[in-house]
């Protein structure tokens, strides 16, 4: 009776040992109250500084990291960051592998067709960077040069529409950092670039640049899956984040250069 005895408490304790041990494996759990919250996944293309990057640490920061964590506490997700190919971020919302973009991505009438977009969170606009001895100083220097941009963005969509009036070779690649290696190693006689990006390169390495007068950026926004109900959610927090000043409190961190 005895040894019946304690191999029946032996079970039980088995028993609360791995019911435990089950209730602390959830990833769901965020927070010091341990209040299960559902995760909202963003897609971001962590090389286009000062919307998104790597510290030194590895970690993704940014502006859009910063305004997606401040999103995803509003309406109280706990926030998952996949880090991709800027031209891949597309395919991943029509595929629902996420929720939502933050990716410096302009709201264009072609992405339009196939993603929804939040209303504007920023507007920026276009520049061309050069070596500081180049010779290409304004619009028509790049008559006969090499362009180069970043692959799926809005910059290659804009050279493109420059070829038609000025003739130069056209070279994409895969993300911003390329691009300006591509222009130091003269690769490239300029890069085409968002101009808050362009920006902070110009300043780090020395480079030199001028606007694109011809074009003006529809302005970045938040991307989701057609027909995603979280858009008219994120309207709200990005319209309270504007009457609060915090969307200013964010620019003033990240884009105080550019402004």
């Amino acid at each position: 009776m005895k040894k019946q005895f304690f191999l029946v408490v032996a079970c039980i304790g088995l028993l609360s040992v791995l019911l435990v041990g089950c209730g602390t494996g959830n990833d769901n759990t965020s927070g010091d109250s341990g209040e299960s919250k559902e995760i909202l996944e963003i897609a971001t293309s962590a090389d286009f500084a000062p919307f998104e990057s790597r510290n030194e640490n590895g970690d993704i920061v940014g502006f859009d990291i910063d305004l997606a964590n401040y999103v995803a506490e509003e309406l109280g997700y706990k926030l998952e960051i996949k880090d991709m190919k800027f031209d891949g971020l597309v395919g991943a919302l029509q595929s629902n592998r996420v929720d939502m973009v933050l990716a410096g991505m302009s709201a264009t009438e072609d992405r339009s067709k196939n993603v929804d977009f939040s209303t504007p969170y920023n507007h920026s606009g276009e520049m061309f960077v050069t070596l500081k001895d180049s010779d290409v100083k304004k619009l028509e220097d790049i008559e006969g040069k090499t362009i180069g941009v970043q692959l799926g963005t809005i910059q290659q969509e804009g050279a493109e529409t420059l070829q038609e009036d000025y003739n130069f070779e056209l070279k994409t690649v895969d993300d911003g950092t390329t691009l300006i290696q591509e222009l130091i190693t003269n690769r490239i006689d300029v890069a085409y670039m968002d101009k808050s990006v362009a920006v902070g390169y110009i300043e780090e390495q020395d480079l030199a640049g001028f606007d694109d007068p011809t074009t003006s950026s529809p302005g970045m926004a938040i991307a989701f899956p057609k027909g995603s109900d979280l858009v008219e959610k994120v309207n709200e927090v990005l319209e309270q984040a504007e009457e609060s000043g915090k969307l200013q409190e964010l620019k003033d961190k990240w884009l105080d250069e550019q402004e």
